[in-house]
């Protein structure tokens, strides 16, 4: 992976905002993320107060949350809003980008 091709648009502050509240929320979502160096996406995970932040935030290209229901996909959309994250939303998948191709339009929830 070149990163000179790549912008860091998270920090670690952002992603544990969105770890905490993730936690606190109590419908059922999971998530999961692709690793920056490795190109590895995780298999979907439903533990969010400590797999979540296992091994640091630093390679995280994006994070993926899946929702049941189109309510809770609203709530967390809502919630990630108050975040103010750069990302997108796929029918029932939210992408949170923790970097970018310098060239890519970016959007925010």
């Amino acid at each position: 992976m070149d990163y000179n091709q790549y912008q860091q648009v998270m920090n670690d502050t952002k992603w544990e905002e969105i770890r905490l509240a993730m936690y606190d929320y109590p419908n059922n979502h999971q998530w999961r993320t692709k690793d920056m160096e490795t190109g590895y996406a995780c298999p979907w995970e439903g533990e969010w107060y400590y797999h979540f932040k296992s091994g640091g935030y630093k390679n995280i290209e994006w994070l993926e949350i899946r929702s049941e229901t189109e309510e809770i996909r609203d709530d967390i959309i809502k919630i990630l809003s108050t975040i103010h994250v750069p990302g997108e939303v796929f029918n029932d998948v939210i992408k949170v980008y923790g970097y970018v191709e310098i060239s890519k339009p970016l959007g925010y929830l």
